[in-house]
């Protein structure tokens, strides 16, 4: 299904009050959607509590995730290679992600299961996501989105001081912010800032970690669900895993990366037949045979210090299960 055929159903569901489940890659080359009726059954899927699934009773288990990531210097030479076209002036916020070999001592099923976010799918030998990210959410005739940047252990002394006091976290945060709201008023009037730079507390199997995230919300136009389609891609993909400007950038990643990310910091989300909720697809694990990659990465501006963003992807390879 090419993007534009996609947008259509959309459309035309939206205008039925047709209740479906949709996954947008990063690329826009591979969406999918289907009637809540119709969703595959190798698909399985929680979105805020909201689920085709019921709860699995499991026997308590430490879940392990070894990581055998690129070296430092193999970072650091896409690190630098983003740093060059900031510094030319090409992007001021680049998203830069990195795709990390894993060994893990349980199945993507048992995962889904034994994990807690907002945002859970399981797609039988191909990926899972759980991911704490909103995208966008529609209720009450008002669009919402929820941009998230920056991420620190908790367990460091005064981690939310810190964090919330960094310049170029700062920055970083008012460039997606921005970004979002200007997405947001092609398809909204009435934007406003709700609640700016707001700390979340996400457990892991592994450790506490605080991430800073805003609130941006706009007022749609009558019959808005007759363009839910529209709405959705015309703010594709999220602002908070490319940067700005948004098409340039788009070309760095491209080019940076050198490979499709695929459905990893696509979309996933749902529509009842009046509101929609839609999340980010982060904290991603996909299946290549029998071998498991973890996909992370984080936002690169022109104060950021390799050493330090190394440090960042890598915490982001975790499982939220405590």
């Amino acid at each position: 299904m090419v993007i534009k055929e996609f947008e259509s159903k959309l459309n035309k569901w939206g205008r039925e009050q047709v209740p479906f489940l949709f996954f947008v890659d990063f690329e826009l080359e591979r969406p999918l959607a289907w009637k809540l009726s119709e969703v595959p059954k190798d698909i399985l899927f929680s979105i805020n509590g909201f689920a085709n699934c019921i709860p699995q009773s499991l026997d308590h288990k430490i879940v392990s995730i070894l990581k055998h990531p690129i070296s430092f210097s193999a970072y650091k030479s896409k690190f630098d290679s983003v740093k060059d076209r900031i510094r030319q002036g090409d992007s001021y916020l680049t998203n830069l992600t990195i795709r990390t070999k894993i060994e893990v001592n349980c199945s993507l099923e048992e995962l889904f299961f034994r994990s807690t976010a907002k945002y859970k799918v399981c797609w039988k030998n191909k990926f899972l996501v759980f991911s704490p990210e909103i995208f966008i959410q529609i209720r009450d005739g008002k669009i919402f989105s929820y941009p998230m940047k920056g991420t620190i252990d908790a367990s460091l002394q005064q981690a939310a001081e810190t964090i919330l006091a960094d310049a170029k976290e700062l920055s970083e945060h008012v460039t997606i912010v921005d970004l979002i709201r200007n997405d947001l008023s092609r398809v909204s009037d009435k934007v406003v800032v709700n609640r700016f730079r707001y700390v979340d507390e996400i457990q892991t199997s592994q450790k506490t970690l605080l991430q800073v995230s805003s609130e941006i919300s706009g007022r749609l136009p009558k019959n808005h669900n007759y363009n839910i389609g529209s709405i959705l891609v015309s703010m594709l993909p999220a602002g908070s895993v490319s940067g700005a400007p948004k098409k340039k950038t788009l070309q760095i990643i491209h080019e940076t990366e050198k490979m499709k990310r695929g459905y990893y910091t696509g979309v996933v989300g749902y529509f009842d037949g009046q509101d929609l909720d839609a999340g980010v697809m982060i904290r991603f694990i996909e299946q290549d045979e029998n071998q498991f990659y973890y996909r992370s990465g984080g936002g690169i501006t022109s104060q950021s210090v390799a050493e330090t963003e190394y440090e960042e992807v890598l915490d982001k390879i975790y499982a939220p299960v405590y």
